[in-house]
This record gives structure tokens, sequence and C-alpha cells, in this order.
């Protein structure tokens, strides 16, 4: 390889800019050599002395000159015609491409198929959420909640037996059942139909793996006086508990994400600002509530 390649035209042009630089240099070195030797101190001095010394009066160099004014424009209209500093921030600025792009993405996924967003909802997954629940959503040996179960007759059962907290409900957190109702709901097959009942007829998911379990649970939901917070249609009484008709839904997903959760072994984040789609949401709740976790 040639060290210098004049056939090259990037070359060429270097080549010819640091000749005309060095020459620009002998040329202004040499006129200031020339005026130190020649030059005589005269000139009218300022009135200012210090130590017996005195200093030529000089008018600011032009350049100088012109470059205050140009920056004194410049910031002018920065402040008050570019970026007016009672209009504009950085943050709002952020706000603002976030928003826009959020809408261009919806857009995009209008008419997303299911199987895409499962998809989309395992890849959101692993980029927000594997870090504490596990790649495989169970938990990671009980650091977070195990989703393999929620949103299922599994997850209702865990909470029938360990109870939920964090949701920042009005009637607060629930207890386990032996402490809301000892005596009730004893055995696995009961809390089995209260979960099947749930999932089959409160829940919009309308689906149970237990369906003979269905009216035997509608009878011990009353008998565990799951109705006095969550009342009898299940929707929470106005917010005061939680609605299990959104249960196994993307809603209840959705509302978890929004609102964070301080659980029983942590604290889940709120996901509200994190600028998720909601087609984004839905899609994470897709996952998980898909076979495939």
């Amino acid at each position: 390889m040639e060290w210098l390649n004049l056939s090259d035209s990037i070359n060429q042009i270097t080549l010819i800019g640091a000749i005309a630089i060095l020459a620009l240099t002998i040329f202004v070195a040499g006129n200031y050599i020339k005026k130190m030797k020649d030059s005589k101190a005269e000139g009218e001095l300022t009135e200012e002395e210090w130590d017996g010394i005195r200093e030529f009066k000089n008018d600011i160099p032009i350049g100088w000159g012109v470059t205050y004014l140009v920056l004194i424009i410049w910031a002018l209209w920065y402040w008050f015609v570019g970026y007016p500093l009672n209009s504009y921030s950085q943050i709002g600025e952020y706000n603002e491409d976030i928003k826009a792009q959020n809408a261009r993405f919806e857009s995009k996924w209008a008419n997303i198929d299911e199987d895409t967003l499962k998809k989309m909802g395992q890849n959101i997954f692993l980029v927000q959420c594997s870090q504490c629940h596990g790649i495989t959503t169970e938990g990671n040996n009980g650091i977070a909640a195990n989703l393999v179960d929620w949103g299922k007759e599994e997850g209702i059962i865990n909470t029938i037996n360990n109870g939920s907290k964090g949701l920042g409900y009005m009637l607060g957190d629930m207890l386990p059942i032996s402490e809301v109702a000892p005596g009730v709901l004893n055995n696995d097959e009961d809390k089995k139909a209260v979960a099947a009942y749930v999932m089959g007829e409160l829940s919009e998911a309308k689906k149970t793996k237990y369906p003979e379990l269905v009216s035997k649970g509608k009878e011990l939901y009353m008998a565990a006086t799951c109705n006095a917070c969550h009342g009898e249609d299940g929707k929470g009484m106005g917010g005061m508990a939680p609605d299990l008709t959104k249960y196994g839904t993307p809603d209840f997903v959705v509302e978890v994400l929004e609102k964070g959760k301080k659980g029983h072994i942590g604290t889940m984040p709120s996901f509200k600002n994190q600028m998720l789609t909601d087609t984004q949401k839905k899609a994470l709740a897709h996952f998980i509530y898909s076979n495939e976790n």
C-alpha cells in the first residue's frame, strides 16, 4: 500500500488544504515578526496606569465585534423564538417523540394476528419482565410471582391459600382464607370449585378447566364471604377491592402493570410511565395467558 496515493481525490484535497494552511501560517507569522521589528511605540494611551505602565487605546477587533453581535442575536432567537423558555423542554420534546412513535406503532399493528401478538408479548416479557420473573415466567426461584399460574385457576387457589397484597385497594390487603373464614374451604376440591366459578362465571374470560365445579363454587363463594369485598357480581364494589371480572383478561395485566405491586415477596414497580403502548400491554397479556407460558 502506498503511503500517499495522489490518485485518490480525498488525498489530493487534504494535501492542498494542508499546503494552504501552511502557507497562510507562514504569511501571518511573517507579518507579525516584521511588525515586531519595525513597529514603534506610538498612539494614544489609556488613563489607567499600573506601576508606571500604561496601555494603548485599541478598538475591539472587527472579528470579535461581529462574533458578539451574532451570539447576541442567536441567543435572543434561541430563548424567544426557537425554543421559548416558557413553552419548551427536552422532556416535553422527548414525550412528544414517544407519543408520535407509539402512534405509528399502534397504526402499524392495528390488525395484528394472535400468533404475532403472542410473539410480541414474549419479546416484551424477555426485555421488561424476565429479570425478576425469569425467562420461564416461573418466578425465578421465588424472587417474583410465578406467572405460569397467573390468570388461571391455580393463581386463584394460590391467592385463597396465601392472600394478596400491594395493589392499593381501599379495603386493604386480602388475608389467607384460613384467617378470613376459618372452617370454610378446608380442602383442595372446595378451593378449586371457587376458582372454577370465578373463571367460568365472573371473569369475562368465561372459561374454566373445571366446569363441573362451577355451581358448587358459586355456593362456596358466598359461604366464604368473598362477596363481602368483591361483591356478588365480582366487580369489586366500585373499586373497593379487585374486580374479578377482569381476572384472566388483558385488562387485569394492564391494571397490575400500571399500579405496580407491593407483594409478599417483593415490590414490582409501576410500568405506567414506561411508555408501553396499548398493543404492547395486550401482547404481554396474551403471552402470559398463552399455552407457550
